[in-house]
């Protein structure tokens, strides 16, 4: 056992929240020799699935609450993401002084290897941390993605080597953990030894009590590095460019917008690198096959991050002009009579919305909704007016958006797009093959989370489509019309 793990054996350790990161806590404590309990608001039957999968452990399930008497009998306590540090029993440990942490926190700091790489943002970061592990696979390094995307990677730290590259999706609300009052033993913050913050624009204001309060927590992935490590920042974001003045180390900007001395930059059509003197061509910005500008800014980060982390810049090439995309962002899902169907179910806010819509110059049938995070909705919608044919609305939000779309076309004097409003996903995807029309894009872009009917976004993605799939060839003579 190596000497991270040494610090848990024995101690009376608490997780709060038994979902992805909870589990996989769980598992890694139990093998350092802690004695854990996992509580959570769902009841046994609910987790039934993944109880079972500690069947004959030692831990002990406190299921249904989060009663304060845990504290009692707790060394440390684990959060999960999905919990909020306003919660009573976390506010009540960090009362009595109780260490706090978690595990993306834990995870960086016992990662053995200095090419770790952190990428945040608000928009954005799973595209570019899965284009930069493709980068540093088609470099040849032993490459490790996770994190906030796809899986955690507290289980695989002890196979992982100094040599091997890792790219880690981190989000706002694993970074709050990242202060220096969390960890343990806490008194310090931490920061990966390459980070980048894409941008910042309102987001999870559902979760964080404000604005200030949500940079704070993305601030963390680059407040606490030492003077050797590289902070990545979107240039043209002013709040993500505002970070330089707070950043240890060395920083590079990346940049659709500015030619730069250092970093990466559009350039009359052209993808540049330039580091340390030298430059490269990385693609022209047609060969890349992703859709949408805000995928080129992706791809310039994901370059300048992937050449930081050593992947030379054919590997980069390579990538940049052969990479499709990320499952439930733009996603395409296939064609019926004439009609494009896209799933960016990953769109929960409506600046994503308004990526998506700038993406398409065909004609769009835009399914919208979920659970409103308390954002902005006008420049969404008013940029629905200008380029969405037909609005269908669905889930908890529909009255929000409903009425920003409508004071949207009051203010421009259009008389559209046509709504029509449902309450599923289901009735949301039938109404959009009904009016939709031969040359049309379907686009799923929500601009709202999917906790009002599924687990998450890719719940939400993969049944919209099951849905498009079991849609049915429109009927000889039929254009699909709206009536």
């Amino acid at each position: 056992m190596d000497a991270g793990k040494e610090r848990f054996r024995g101690l009376r350790i608490t997780v709060v929240g038994f979902a992805r990161e909870g589990k996989a806590l769980t598992r890694f404590l139990l093998d350092a020799g802690a004695r854990v309990t996992v509580t959570d608001l769902k009841r046994r039957e609910e987790l039934l699935p993944d109880v079972a999968e500690f069947e004959g452990s030692t831990v002990r399930f406190v299921l249904g609450e989060n009663p304060l008497w845990l504290l009692d009998e707790t060394d440390v306590l684990f959060v999960s993401p999905g919990v909020p540090l306003e919660v009573p029993i976390v506010a009540e440990a960090r009362r009595r002084g109780i260490p706090v942490s978690g595990e993306a926190r834990l995870f960086c700091e016992l990662c053995p290897t200095p090419y770790l790489v952190g990428i945040t943002g608000s928009s954005g970061k799973t595209t570019t941390t899965t284009l930069v592990g493709e980068m540093l696979k088609a470099a040849g390094f032993v490459t490790w993605v996770g994190g906030n995307i796809g899986v955690p990677l507290l289980p695989a730290v002890e196979e992982m080597h100094p040599d091997h590259r890792v790219a880690m999706e981190l989000s706002s609300f694993q970074l709050d953990l990242f202060a220096p009052e969390f960890g343990y033993p806490p008194g310090r913050g931490l920061s990966p030894p390459i980070a980048a913050v894409l941008n910042v624009t309102p987001n999870h204001l559902d979760r964080h009590p404000s604005m200030e309060d949500y940079i704070r927590a993305k601030e963390h992935i680059i407040l606490h590095q030492r003077p050797d490590d590289v902070a990545v920042l979107g240039y043209d974001n002013p709040v993500s460019r505002g970070m330089a003045a707070k950043a240890p180390g060395r920083v590079l900007f990346f940049s659709l917008e500015k030619p730069l001395d250092e970093g990466a930059f559009l350039r009359g059509g052209d993808l540049l690198l330039r580091l340390d003197g030298r430059e490269h061509v990385i693609c022209r910005a047609s060969q890349v096959r992703l859709r949408g500008m805000h995928n080129i800014a992706n791809v310039l980060a994901a370059a300048l991050l992937a050449r930081l982390a050593g992947a030379p810049p054919e590997a980069i090439t390579h990538v940049a002009t052969t990479f499709t995309g990320v499952e439930h962002r733009l996603e395409f899902v296939r064609e019926l009579g004439g009609v494009r169907y896209y799933n960016d179910s990953i769109a929960t806010s409506p600046e994503r919305v308004v990526a998506a819509l700038k993406s398409f110059d065909e004609p769009i049938v835009l399914l919208a909704g979920g659970r409103d995070k308390h954002l902005p909705w006008e420049e969404m919608a008013d940029l629905t007016v200008r380029k969405v044919r037909h609005l269908v609305l669905f889930g908890e939000a529909v009255p929000i958006i409903e009425r920003a779309v409508r004071e949207a076309m009051r203010r421009a004097r259009a008389d559209s797009p046509a709504i029509t409003v449902c309450h599923t996903l289901e009735e949301a995807v039938d109404a959009a093959a009904r009016v939709a029309r031969p040359g049309d894009v379907v686009l799923l872009s929500p601009g709202g989370t999917s906790f009002d009917a599924f687990r998450d976004y890719a719940h939400r993605g993969r049944r919209f489509k099951e849905l498009v799939m079991a849609l049915e060839e429109p009927l000889p003579g039929s254009d699909g019309g709206e009536g």
